[in-house]
């Protein structure tokens, strides 16, 4: 299933995941560091969303209260 999700306070204005069965297939993030965060969606494609949760959900940027990873595991959260 494809899930759209508008983060916030981070430079991508989209994230784009489709989940199969627990498993993420991909990951697109619009906006932001391409380099970085093709990165990232390389590394969870065909991880468990759980454990994605678990790594990237206290993941901070800088001084920001959030960040890419972070809101990766928020909208995983969300459809899961």
């Amino acid at each position: 299933m494809v899930t759209n999700y508008t983060p916030s306070g981070i430079c991508p204005n989209n994230i784009e995941i489709d989940v199969e069965d627990g498993i993420i297939n991909n990951v697109v993030f619009t906006g932001g560091c391409p380099g970085n965060l093709l990165g990232i969606s390389k590394l969870v494609k065909g991880m468990k969303v759980s454990d994605v949760i678990a790594q990237f959900e206290d993941v901070k940027c800088g001084k920001r209260a959030t960040s890419c990873p972070a809101e990766l595991a928020k909208a995983l959260k969300q459809i899961s």
